[in-house]
């Protein structure tokens, strides 16, 4: 008797992401950048830390309609809470 086994590996890549996809990355990390900048200089906390997370979050999210949902969000909070 001979036992097979079928042994499946994952790369852990998964698809390549689409055009709005990667677009919404690019224009996420440049409006974080500038969150960032206008944040340390001007000693505001709020830009600051929306500016690091719009420039990390794309990193880990990997739904198009999330990543804008949450994007869109964390832009419009500076100017709704100010500290």
């Amino acid at each position: 008797m001979t036992f097979s086994k079928n042994i499946v590996v994952d790369s852990g890549v998964n698809e390549m992401p689409n055009e709005l996809s990667v677009i919404a990355n690019i224009l996420f990390g440049a409006f974080g950048l500038g969150y960032f900048v206008y944040g340390k200089r001007q000693k505001k906390s709020i830009p600051f830390i929306c500016g690091i997370s719009l420039m990390v979050f794309p990193y880990f999210v990997d739904n198009t309609v999330l990543l804008i949902s949450i994007g869109s969000l964390l832009m419009i909070l500076p100017f709704v809470i100010s500290i």
